[in-house]
């Protein structure tokens, strides 16, 4: 499957990003191996093929630890390896600018 220019522009696009052209021609082909190989997989047939054996005999769902109350490290020992603390937190470099 061949992608066009105005496809790898949409991706662009979609994943905020900014490509030269010989990247994406790069892309454009690597994405073209990619969905052909996905078209290929369409092709296999999967009738015989039973649900449970896709994740194994006897498995469990929904296996609970029980919940038991331990102790935990105290503050000092958490934060004594933190390369910037305030108080008991970790100090950590703003992301989120509220402007």
């Amino acid at each position: 499957m061949s992608l066009k220019t105005d496809d790898i522009n949409h991706i662009e696009e979609l994943a905020r990003i900014k490509l030269r052209e010989d990247e994406k021609k790069e892309i454009a082909g690597q994405l073209s191996k990619i969905l052909d190989y996905v078209n290929k997989l369409k092709d296999l047939r999967t009738d015989d093929v039973k649900i449970g054996s896709l994740f194994g005999k006897g498995r469990k769902q929904n296996v609970f630890r029980e919940d038991k109350v331990k102790k935990s490290l105290p503050p000092q020992e958490v934060l004594k390896n933190a390369p910037e603390r305030e108080g008991n937190f970790f100090k950590v470099p703003k992301i989120i600018d509220n402007d």
